[in-house]
Parts: C-alpha cells; structure tokens; sequence
C-alpha cells in the first residue's frame, strides 16, 4: 500500500508541476477577472457536478468566509446547494437546466461564472455558461483534458492536463485556492 501512496502523490505532483509550468499566466488572469468584477460590486457564481459541485461549494465558501485573513466578505454564491431550486428546476425542466435557471434569475452583466467540471461535456454545464453569455456575465472554465466542448465556450479556459477525475479535481481545488489568495491579497492587502 505504501507504494501506491507514494505513486499516487507522485502522480498528483507531476500535473500540479505541469500546471505551474503552463497555465500561471492563465490562473493570475483568471484571477485578474474577478478582482476587477468585484472592484466593480459584482458577484462570482459558482457550479460543477459531484466531485466539482463540492469543490464550487468550497472556493464560494473561501471567498465570504476568510481565506488566509480577516477581511470583509466577497459575494459569491455556490448554484449547488439549495435543494428546493435543485429539485423543482430538475423537476419542471430537466437537470440540464438545473444551473441555468439559477443563472437567468440571478446573473447580471459583469457577474463571473466559474465553472468546474472534469469532464467538460456536462450538459447542465454546457447550458450554464451559454446562459451566463446572454446574461452578459464573464466566464471562468476550470476543466480536464477531455473538456473539449468547453475549450472554446469560456472567457478563460483553465485545462488541468490529465484524464483522471481525481487528480483534475485535486488541482481546480489547488488553482481555487490560488486564486482565493490572489484576491484576498490583491482586495485586502
């Protein structure tokens, strides 16, 4: 067992490395994007699916909690965690609207949409940022290498480069972190 500890944490750390070597320039642009929302008194909505609708919760929490420092809350809203809008808009639409909905009621213009999604081709998702599009809002892509039908769809477009669903997942919560304290540094420094 401990071999596989330790090829499992090697493997880990080989794609966060790739990460660092590739995509800085992207994440601090990323991160770029939603200072300049909230400079301007926007909002960060967050989605994802399973594995990712946990991490959406945890970055949104990150962001009104604290991160690192005591500082005034930032608004950002998971779209993962109201069971009664889950369930009436699955109901009444289907889940591929399950995000979207939520999107057309509460989304303005210069809103951010971070979308987290390891595989890229949820249709819930896919809908979502077509939504947050017409709503004139910004989006935030953070995916794996099989996210193909999102490669393009983004404002930004953050391709974790691996297959795995664990290891994706692990980064765009390494890359989440990463730009929590960009900004909470940057608002409150």
């Amino acid at each position: 067992m401990r071999e596989k500890v330790i090829k499992e944490l090697e493997e880990s750390t080989k794609i966060i490395r790739a990460v660092a070597e590739t995509l800085a320039d992207v994440i601090a642009g990323a991160s770029e994007t939603i200072l300049k929302a909230y400079r301007s008194g926007k909002k960060v909505l967050l989605v994802g699916n399973g594995g990712s609708a946990a991490d959406a919760q945890h970055i949104a929490a990150e962001l009104i909690g604290r991160f690192q420092r005591e500082r005034k809350a930032l608004p950002a809203i998971a779209l993962t965690t109201d069971t009664s809008v889950l369930t009436a808009v699955t109901n009444d639409y289907g889940y591929e609207s399950v995000f979207s909905r939520q999107i057309e009621a509460i989304g303005e213009e210069g809103d951010i949409l971070l979308a987290m999604t390891t595989s890229g081709g949820s249709p819930n998702i896919l809908k979502a940022v077509e939504t947050a599009k017409t709503k004139g809002m910004l989006t935030i892509i953070l995916t794996g290498e099989n996210g193909t039908p999102l490669k393009d769809k983004g404002d930004t477009v953050i391709i974790v480069p691996s297959t795995k669903p664990p290891r994706i997942q692990e980064t765009h919560i390494a890359i989440g972190h990463i730009m929590c304290q960009l900004i909470e540094n940057e608002l409150f420094g």
